[in-house]
């Protein structure tokens, strides 16, 4: 059993869904939300882009 995790912080640079569904298949376990950048909303719409994301590969 793995115990380590993998931990990406997610920003302007790494929010595209190309560049989310490559870390996702890379094996990241938590995405972290940097809300240094945008509004709370954004947060929201990428949360759920994230999560439709995951389920897609699994």
């Amino acid at each position: 059993m793995r115990r380590t995790r993998i931990v990406a912080t997610i920003g302007p640079a790494s929010s595209d869904d190309k560049t989310l569904l490559s870390l996702l298949k890379s094996g990241v376990n938590v995405c972290r939300l940097n809300y240094s950048h945008g509004e709370p909303e954004q947060k929201t719409e990428l949360y759920q882009r994230i999560r439709a994301l995951e389920s897609q590969i699994g």
